[in-house]
């Protein structure tokens, strides 16, 4: 049976399947813009001086969006019997993604669901993944990977490490600190915030040791908290060189084994 041609462009422009060309079609960069400026939406509706100083201006960006999404959902549920995954509509309707973007569809029409609904709206940033997985992106995404599995026991044993320090350091001060500040250090699970706001460097200095000692324990973990965020950042950053030469070296193999053209 013959494909309708209008059919048939429909399903290029707005399957990353389906297009042959590399990166996005231009319909989907629309639909990528179009999904981020939902989600800056959602988010600016949550600030009540926003929402009451743009007056209808939300409600109409919002009908916008829901109108957009709308006919792009149909779109996709009309262009789906021509990739071979899914043959049919309803088979590419019972998908995750697809059942993920009716239900945003949904949140639209459910204003008493209030700030539950607008979170879930954010949930179609998971979108931006699935049409970033065609062209050049899921090279990208696959060098990332990779890197990431060429040093997976390196990683492992970096966040190994860092549990233990914190479990350590947390354990100390609980031993040292208890007795003084009962309810920031009366038990290692409450002493496990400060190890871990330490460690990390970002120090909100909402609890601190008092004693001596503990404030001698905790410059040794802040210092140990330097170490432990330059480790993994040098081994992603080893891994992401070794994976990327690869990848050259692999590209240049299969350029040198391509036949040459007669002339």
């Amino acid at each position: 049976m013959q494909t309708d041609p209008f059919r048939a462009r429909l399903a290029r422009a707005i399957d990353p399947e389906l297009n042959k060309a590399p990166g996005l079609s231009p319909f989907n960069r629309i639909v990528v813009w179009a999904i981020l400026g939902m989600v800056l939406l959602g988010v600016l509706e949550t600030e009540i001086r926003v929402v009451a100083r743009a007056g209808m201006l939300l409600p109409l960006m919002e009908a916008a969006f829901f109108t957009f999404f709308a006919l792009e959902y149909a779109a996709r549920l009309y262009a789906a019997p021509l990739n071979p995954r899914y043959r049919s509509a309803w088979r590419f309707a019972v998908t995750p993604a697809a059942l993920l973007d009716l239900l945003v569809l949904i949140s639209f029409l459910s204003p008493l669901m209030g700030l539950e609904a607008t979170v879930f709206r954010l949930l179609r940033l998971a979108r931006l993944l699935r049409l970033a997985r065609m062209g050049r992106y899921s090279r990208a995404m696959a060098l990332i990977h990779r890197a990431v599995v060429m040093r997976a026991t390196e990683l492992g044993l970096s966040a190994a490490i860092a549990l233990a320090l914190m479990l350590g350091s947390a354990t100390l001060l609980y031993v040292v600190e208890a007795a003084t500040q009962p309810e920031a250090f009366g038990s290692i699970p409450r002493a496990l915030w400060w190890a871990v706001a330490t460690l990390t460097t970002v120090g909100y200095g909402d609890i601190v040791p008092v004693t001596a000692l503990g404030r001698l324990l905790a410059a040794a973990t802040a210092l140990c908290g330097i170490g432990l965020i330059a480790l993994p950042t040098s081994i992603l950053a080893g891994a992401f060189a070794d994976a990327l030469r690869v990848a050259r070296e692999e590209a240049a193999d299969g350029q040198s084994d391509k036949p040459e053209t007669p002339r």
